[in-house]
């Protein structure tokens, strides 16, 4: 049976139809209901263990009384249960993807001329110097070449923001995107000019404004977790942010894992060069890496 003809039989038992005052909450109380009851089995079993020999037919029953009401839920709400559950399978592979390993994707100016192509490979030298008002400043420099304007946290503690560009270089790493990367911090710049449309689009003033606000929302998540040390997974309503703030870009292809990998590993190279004030990071697209290796 499946999902959308269960719902169609599923409603011919009901016993509140649309326009009862009480149509929506009842089947909204009662999965709240038999979730309550499925927890009471499990405890029975946590306590009788295998005395509790009804235990698989009870989880069944209990797992089909839920059935029944999502179905009715989804129903009262004009909603197909098989849709939702397509839906919901593209979420959790966008965000969890199946074992197998990354799938190989383009990168998103390869059909681009050399000179409007993000590097394939570079390398970044971070150091960090006193700047203006006895401040800590950095500069960063790819392949020998100044990259961008010094940087000072911009705050009233130093808190370490002016290493942020590591995190728009573990984008360019993990995601093949940066704009800031690619029109403010190398020179000349890798603008794609020659497509007026993705030039204005991609790499324009608004793309540049997304990528970075996108790292400035990270930093104060980050910040909040020890600037994510020994933590392995990034909340999902944070990827879920990103991925509706760069909706209308080229990067929006790049799933939540993939956000997600960009910003852990962008966080593991951040913490290494803010507590040497110093650093030089070997970054590789085609690989997907950005490692410390001075």
């Amino acid at each position: 049976m499946d999902l959308s003809d269960y719902q169609r039989q599923a409603q011919a038992t009901d016993q509140l139809p649309a326009g009862d005052p009480n149509a929506i909450i009842v089947p909204l109380l009662g999965m709240a209901g038999e979730v309550g009851s499925l927890l009471a089995e499990y405890k029975k079993y946590l306590r009788d263990k295998d005395a509790h020999v009804l235990f698989p037919e009870q989880v069944a029953e209990e797992l089909g009384d839920i059935l029944w009401y999502l179905a009715n839920t989804a129903t009262k709400f004009d909603l197909d249960l098989a849709a939702i559950a397509a839906s919901n399978l593209a979420k959790t592979r966008d965000r969890w993807p199946p074992a197998g390993g990354h799938p190989k994707y383009r990168l998103f100016d390869d059909d681009f001329p050399s000179e409007e192509q993000l590097p394939r490979s570079f390398t970044v030298e971070v150091t960090d110097s006193v700047g203006a008002y006895g401040k800590s400043r950095i500069n960063l420099t790819i392949d020998g070449m100044s990259a961008g304007d010094p940087l000072q946290d911009n705050a009233y503690d130093e808190d370490g923001y002016r290493f942020h560009d590591v995190c728009h270089l573990a984008h360019a790493a993990k995601l093949g995107w940066s704009p800031v990367l690619r029109g403010k911090l190398l020179t000349p710049n890798r603008k794609r000019r020659s497509a007026p449309e993705v030039d204005e689009v991609e790499d324009g003033g608004r793309a540049i404004v997304i990528d970075e606000a996108i790292v400035a929302y990270v930093w104060e998540y980050a910040r909040r977790h020890r600037f994510l040390e020994g933590v392995t997974t990034v909340d999902y309503p944070v990827l879920k942010t990103i991925r509706q703030l760069t909706g209308g870009l080229e990067v929006a292809t790049r799933s939540a894992h993939d956000w997600e990998e960009a910003i852990l590993v962008g966080y593991r190279i951040f913490r290494q060069v803010r507590t040497r004030r110093r650093g030089v990071l070997a970054v590789d697209l085609r690989t997907r890496s950005i490692d410390l290796v001075e």
